[in-house]
């Protein structure tokens, strides 16, 4: 029986097989750049491939001195290096010492010429951007049905906000009827009136992405009436579908995040808006309980009822005022009266006659108070306490005064 080998021994074999060909010790390949990936260490992977095969290349970060340029899908370049085996997987692969370019590949170029015929017919203007609704409740997702892109949009969906819908249109991503495939998955859950579609798959090579290049496909997302999300491949991926669309997410994981609301932050902002709306309602309450307060004591200040309790109140103080005035008046008025009386009592000629004295007047009834008013032989009366005398004038007698003269 031959002898047994371990793994790990082919490999070696291999390796020391391919490092004694001088021929793949320096070696010199052209072809077109496909699935190239900057990786953090500074090294540079990706694939070098021609109309028939592939070979896959590695430029390390200590080779980076060789380029002068900056890597990118579709471009046509000369690779020197060395081609050698990586013993723990078995596999060989191109080593880069120095890379030229030399133009663009045939997939590049027709990707430059389909954008740039859509962009002259105006299918990349912003001003037929649709908004993405910004609380979406039914989402619609055009991609393979098994797949990391589809898994990663469910679990972020689900953690977001399990209420939304998602609704899968299961589509061909690669290959021959992919891009057939996307346009009708679009059309199909356009016309279901969703609120926001995600279209896209996971990363690749530019020919696995090639079916979102096709001029079907960004036609499809340029009529579909509900907003479009385009999600193909990784960050450093873009399609003709990512200028199409209404809004271009690096990844399907980050599109799901753009689609979908996040139900536990908006219920947490709806509770800080509910507590802000019932402090400003309570302050506004409290502010129209003070008011009405403030209305109610000048309603009581201003009170018909109570002002005419006032108004009776000060016309009763008037009232008493006045009648203590009256009284006072009426009692000085007395008091005078009195005085006025006695003096009146004193000097009346009835009191006189009562006393024995007696009351005489002329004809004419004129009081007699001098003996120069009477004529002889007028009558005269004389009034005393029990009645009255008519008299005749006989004669007249003057009273002599001290100084010889009549008085």
């Amino acid at each position: 029986m031959a002898g047994i080998y371990s793994v790990s021994q082919v490999n070696s074999y291999i390796k020391n097989m391919f490092a004694q060909d001088f021929a793949l010790n320096r070696i010199s390949v052209r072809g077109e750049v496909s699935n190239c990936k900057y990786h953090t260490s500074g090294h540079i992977y990706f694939t070098l491939k021609d109309k028939t095969g592939t070979l896959s290349a590695v430029m390390f970060a200590s080779q980076r001195r060789g380029l002068s340029f900056q890597m990118a899908e579709g471009q046509q370049v000369v690779v020197e290096g060395s081609v050698d085996v990586y013993e723990r997987d078995g596999k060989y692969q191109l080593y880069a010492r120095k890379i030229q370019q030399e133009g663009l590949g045939d997939l590049f170029a027709r990707f430059q010429k389909v954008r740039d015929e859509l962009e002259e017919m105006g299918m990349f203007s912003p001003e037929y951007k649709q908004p993405i609704p910004r609380y979406a409740r039914t989402v619609g997702v055009v991609t393979a049905s098994t797949g990391a892109a589809i898994r990663d949009i469910m679990n972020i969906s689900a953690r977001r906000n399990p209420y939304v819908q998602l609704v899968l249109c299961p589509a061909l991503v690669q290959g021959q009827g992919a891009a057939e495939s996307i346009a009708s998955g679009i059309r199909r859950l356009d016309a279901m009136g969703l609120d926001v579609l995600i279209v896209g798959r996971g990363g690749g090579s530019i020919e696995d992405l090639w079916a979102f290049n096709e001029e079907l496909v960004a036609r499809a997302i340029f009529e579909c009436r509900t907003p479009v999300i385009s999600a193909v491949g990784h960050e450093t991926d873009v399609t003709i579908a990512d200028y199409v669309a209404d809004l271009r997410a690096p990844t399907p994981s980050a599109a799901a995040e753009l689609a979908v609301f996040d139900y536990a932050r908006f219920a947490g902002q709806m509770e800080l808006y509910e507590a802000a709306f019932t402090r400003s309602l309570g302050r506004r309450l409290e502010q129209c309980r003070y008011r009405i307060s403030q209305y109610r004591l000048r309603f009581q200040i201003h009170d018909p009822i109570r002002q005419i309790h006032e108004r009776r109140q000060q016309l009763a103080d008037w009232e008493d005022q006045m009648g203590q005035i009256l009284e006072q008046k009426l009692m000085t008025a007395k008091h005078r009266l009195a005085l006025a009386s006695g003096r009146l009592h004193g000097l009346s000629p009835l009191e006189r006659i009562s006393g024995g004295f007696g009351f005489v007047t002329g004809e004419s009834g004129a009081r007699i108070a001098h003996v120069r008013d009477v004529r002889e032989d007028e009558v005269i009366t004389v009034r005393i306490s029990d009645g009255s005398l008519k008299a005749r004038v006989l004669e007249r007698t003057l009273q002599q005064q001290e100084d010889g003269r009549e008085g």
